[in-house]
């Protein structure tokens, strides 16, 4: 199976010069392997990017599976083309709302005067299904969602699939619940990230950042690598990137991450195009490996 990387930006998409190398759509990572249907983490920007790769007659189904309502994670969805076709179908897992359904909460906020068309405005089939402490089957693959530290009901999922694993646990803040010391990684989140292949965590601060910002709902590169190692994850990807970092600090901060790793456990920072390849067919030990797949993201 592939992961690949469309959107990496976490807050606001952004496009600048110097941003150019990792990208500024917002999140949105799709794992796809032969014979089944793409899943896709969240709905940020980046889907757009997705989408021009998928078929747009009709014929496209997938899932998603969103980790909360903040712009930066569901603004896409107006623009995935594919869904704007009869026959098409997509299925939306997301966090349970204390103001009734998902499907009616997401459609209060993607509806005129906000935005010119509702969901079920568009020409395929849309169904949205509550989750809070989840486990459940998509096509044969293993999903799991849980209740993780932010602002706002919001999900980390992880996805087993064929011997292989993936968490997505794209925000994610320590200082949301005071009572929890710095260093706490919960159950919940040991859970999602254990023995994980591949684990995409927010990463968006420098410890300076965060001292300023602890309320807002996300961590530092060191608290990522702190969660990996404790959960022993065999990778981290660093995401949802500070719109104002531009490429030249998430290296400095990806250098951080490999220091504070040590060595033990491999880092790597999101980048739009990335790919994660599981190849057994051509890996024979079934080890995983990155490639460039810049063109995919139009990047």
């Amino acid at each position: 199976m592939d992961v690949t990387f469309y959107g990496v930006r976490g807050s606001t998409p952004c496009d600048h010069p110097a941003q150019e190398r990792y990208g500024g759509n917002t999140s949105c990572v799709a794992i796809e392997g032969p014979g089944s249907t793409p899943i896709v983490f969240d709905l940020g920007t980046g889907l757009r990017y997705f989408g021009a790769g998928q078929p747009a007659d009709g014929t496209f189904q997938g899932a998603v599976l969103l980790s909360h309502l903040h712009w930066d994670h569901m603004q896409g969805l107006p623009f995935f083309t594919p869904i704007d076709r009869p026959g098409a179908r997509l299925d939306i897992y997301g966090p349970e709302q204390a103001e009734g359904p998902l499907d009616e909460v997401f459609t209060g906020i993607m509806r005129p005067p906000y935005f010119p068309v509702t969901p079920y405005e568009l020409r395929g089939t849309i169904e949205f299904h509550d989750c809070g402490d989840s486990d459940f089957e998509i096509d044969g693959r293993r999903v799991m969602s849980r209740w993780v530290r932010h602002n706002g009901p919001t999900l980390g999922w992880r996805v087993d699939w064929n011997g292989h694993s993936v968490s997505y646990i794209p925000d994610h803040g320590p200082g949301t619940v005071p009572e929890d010391a710095d260093d706490h990684v919960p159950r919940r989140i040991r859970e999602l990230c254990e023995g994980v292949d591949i684990l995409i965590h927010d990463a968006q601060y420098s410890p300076e950042e965060y001292e300023q910002k602890r309320h807002f709902g996300h961590c530092t590169v060191q608290y990522a690598v702190h969660v990996a190692r404790e959960a022993g994850a065999k990778r981290l990807v660093m995401f949802h990137h500070d719109p104002y970092h531009d490429d030249e600090e998430i290296d400095r901060l990806l250098d951080a991450a490999r220091e504070e790793a040590a060595g033990a456990i491999e880092v790597l920072a999101a980048y739009e195009g990335m790919v994660i390849n599981f190849d057994e067919a051509h890996h024979g030990d079934g080890h995983d490996h990155v490639e460039e797949k810049r063109s995919a993201v139009g990047g």
